[in-house]
């Protein structure tokens, strides 16, 4: 049954990995994506904890790896593998299997659907993997201290709905992984109005009194109590403490914003005084005529040069700098291997990425309680928000139990 293929996971992949997993379900054209994903936190520092199955039969194959790994790129830390056990169903006529003696590598019909579909799903469940799942949370204060996770500053996510009984997990832990996320209450007037008054007697040198049936008011980051060393917020919530990073948060803020004005605006061009002309091979140029509307879309202007060349004539502004042979001749190999190329919106997206590093809070840059609010309400708000732009974390969650465990309070 589900809680047997559930503790057969757990043995093979470790409690570490379900206590740091997310749930993935989605079903769309055609195609069923199920399973589990380790959160950016979790990491390896090899490629040792990643099984994919098509059709009950696990399999390696470069589309689905190149799909996982662009789904991870900018919230994993470099050098990082991320882990996950995810099953792919899909009509068997869709799905060549007699690739290889071993079966163990497939060839899909229709590549390019598989990896856009693998890759918006694993991007919409690690974009959800943020302080406003307060579902994980709401169940840490009900579990009784064996069921507390080791490591008291780990963030702790929804993951496998673990059965009781599973190794030294506790009875209760199964509560934790069946929620779901139930978002944030705020009254009309926004979450500065919220605060304002919440935080009146901490300006004041008194102290922010957290009863506990009044949780469903705080937000997920609850509300800022210092500024320490000119670098971290200290917030008190629900659950007991929260330390924040607040560079690492406000540009991770400023950098999904700069993504997301890239993908609703159209990408700025600008014309080159002088084409290049770039000879491909005949794999190179099946894949430009294959896709040469992707080219276009990415503001990339090209016209066919000859039977076995072609002219670059426009490329995006914010790449001007850029090798645009190179940059082309990599995305056409992409194209040509997997049906699908990321290089332009990965270059695009690093460069954004170092503008939203210079445009952020500094260290022993003075925060007043009022902009610490601020930064928790935009980390509550924003995507990705629990990794920096290089995959470290912004956040720690050290609860109430775990205090008290550190100072030896109720042993």
């Amino acid at each position: 049954g589900e809680q047997d293929h559930q503790r057969r996971v757990i043995s093979i992949c470790g409690e570490a990995f379900a206590t740091q997993s997310v749930v993935v379900d989605r079903v769309a054209h055609g195609l069923s994506l199920r399973g589990w994903v380790g959160v950016p936190t979790f990491s390896r520092s090899q490629a040792d904890l990643q099984y994919f199955f098509v059709n009950g039969r696990v399999v390696r194959d470069k589309v689905i790896t190149h799909a996982v790994r662009q789904a991870y790129r900018d919230v994993l830390y470099g050098g990082r593998h991320p882990a996950y056990v995810l099953y792919l169903e899909l009509d068997a006529d869709r799905v060549d299997v007699n690739v290889h003696p071993t079966k163990h590598e497939v060839r899909f019909r229709d590549s390019r659907a598989v990896h856009g579909f693998v890759f918006s799903t694993l991007g919409r469940t690690l974009a959800d993997v943020r302080p406003s799942d307060t579902g994980n949370h709401a169940n840490i204060a009900q579990l009784d201290q064996s069921s507390l996770p080791e490591d008291p500053f780990r963030q702790v996510s929804m993951g496998l709905n673990i059965p009781s009984g599973v190794d030294s997990i506790g009875d209760n832990v199964a509560s934790l992984f069946g929620a779901k996320p139930s978002g944030m209450l705020l009254p009309a007037g926004g979450a500065s109005d919220f605060y304002q008054s919440r935080v009146a007697g901490v300006q004041d040198g008194g102290s922010l009194q957290v009863e506990a049936d009044g949780a469903s008011e705080i937000p997920p980051l609850g509300f800022a109590v210092a500024h320490l060393h000119g670098a971290y917020i200290v917030a008190q919530n629900t659950f007991g403490m929260v330390l924040v990073d607040a560079h690492a948060a406000h540009e991770r803020i400023t950098y999904e914003r700069l993504k997301a004005a890239r993908t609703t605006q159209s990408i700025a061009s600008q014309p080159l005084l002088v084409p290049i002309s770039v000879a491909l091979s005949t794999a190179e140029m099946g894949a430009f005529e294959e896709f040469s509307g992707l080219f276009s879309e990415l503001g990339i202007g090209i016209d066919i040069g000859g039977e076995d060349s072609i002219l670059i004539r426009e490329i995006p502004t914010i790449l001007a700098r850029e090798n645009a042979e190179r940059l082309v001749r990599d995305v056409l190999a992409d194209l040509a291997d997997v049906g699908h190329s990321d290089r332009l919106s990965a270059r695009m997206d690093e460069l954004l990425a170092t503008m939203a590093c210079h445009g952020s809070v500094r260290a022993n840059r003075p925060l007043s309680i009022t902009e610490m609010n601020a930064l928790l309400r935009d980390m509550e708000t924003t995507e990705n928000s629990g990794q920096c732009n290089h995959g470290r974390p912004t956040w720690v969650q050290l609860t109430h139990e775990a205090l008290d465990k550190l100072f030896l309070r109720g042993q």
